[in-house]
């Protein structure tokens, strides 16, 4: 089969590599229909997460098919459809029990960590996956919900909600600042009302990505190179400040914002995916009583947010904007990664040519 192998930082290559195997009773194969790259991918290439080994398949957000199962596998057969959860989760650790998957200590990975897929196995971006754990680890399809709805709920849309909007603790009513108008942001945004957010303002260096933002709950928008950006925020909440500042990019110069606008008593939630180690000033900001958090989506959310895609009322399929099949991989990522000139949010990439 074909798959995207990392070959050390900057280097990536469409070849060909063996079919993968059941190694456990747990597992499936599942031949991928569609696939999609994310940010994460892109640090991966950059070298900033040194755990991920040369060789690896890369990709961890994918729709597929099942065409092979393992014997202890119960909720699941051959042909059905499902959405490929970036995070596995073994169901009976300690942390799985109490809805922590992103730090599953089942034996898959052997770190402690959920996140496996294109990190520590082999992941996504390829014509078959092996998925330990498929009982906890798949959630089947709707009838009625496309691949390209779907493959938006392995990854970004339950981030942006979890680590963005839940962990920024937004409730009814509060004023809500999302720096980044990229895909992730974007599912901050688009998530952010579910818990009454009032006001959701993007902040977001390019201005056509503002004006995405827009449609996706943004109510204003701020163009984070302006001179005053910082007195528009604040504008927008009397002066006090935001009740959470969600910082969406990963690096410093945009979790230094986040500081600056979050009101006394606030939440900053970075979801960013920082590559460099970022100053954090204690001696300043323990006097305004401010709740920072960061970390790795547990995909919990994952089903509540499946059955709103199903029922129309969050449009997932906003997020694609460019569409390749699978031989078209190294194409898909000049595509993501200059997506400044491209205006790409996430590229789809199918097994079938979707013309």
């Amino acid at each position: 089969m074909k798959a995207l192998v990392y070959k050390g930082p900057g280097v990536k290559q469409w070849m060909d590599v063996p079919m993968p195997q059941l190694l456990n009773p747990s597992d499936v194969i599942v031949r991928v229909d569609t696939t999609t790259i994310c940010g994460t991918d892109l640090h991966i290439l950059k070298g900033d997460v040194p755990a991920v080994q040369v060789g690896r398949i890369l990709g961890h957000e994918g729709v597929g098919t099942i065409s092979e199962i393992g014997t202890g596998v119960k909720d699941f057969a051959v042909g059905d459809r499902v959405i490929i959860s970036c995070i596995k989760s073994c169901g009976h650790c300690v942390n799985c029990r109490v809805n922590l998957y992103s730090h599953c200590l089942g034996a898959e990975g052997a770190s402690g960590t959920g996140w496996v897929f294109g990190h520590l196995i082999d992941g996504t971006q390829a014509e078959y996956v092996r998925v330990p754990y498929a009982d906890n680890s798949l959630h089947k399809v709707p009838d009625g919900v496309t691949d390209v709805q779907a493959v938006m709920l392995s990854d970004i849309l339950p981030t942006g909600f979890e680590i963005g909007v839940l962990a920024g603790q937004v409730k009814p009513g509060d004023v809500v600042a999302i720096i980044g108008a990229g895909p992730v942001g974007l599912a901050a945004m688009m998530t952010a009302g579910l818990c009454g957010a009032a006001t959701v303002i993007a902040i977001d260096i390019d201005p056509g990505r503002l004006e995405q933002a827009k449609k996706f709950g943004a109510t204003d928008i701020v163009v984070s190179g302006a001179a005053d950006w910082k007195e528009q925020v604040l504008a927008l909440t009397d002066g006090a400040g935001v009740n959470a500042a969600i910082e969406a990019v990963g690096v410093a110069e945009t979790f230094a914002m986040a500081l600056d606008i979050v009101r006394p008593g606030g939440h900053v939630a970075n979801i960013g995916v920082h590559g460099k180690p970022v100053e954090l000033h204690l001696e300043e900001l323990w006097i305004r009583n401010i709740s920072i958090t960061m970390g790795l989506v547990n995909a919990n959310t994952t089903p509540m947010l499946l059955k709103l895609v199903a029922s129309h009322k969050i449009p997932a399929e906003w997020f694609a904007t460019h569409f390749f099949t699978l031989d078209q991989m190294i194409e898909a990522y000049e595509t993501f990664s200059n997506a400044t000139t491209t205006k790409a949010l996430k590229v789809v990439i199918s097994r079938v040519d979707r013309a």
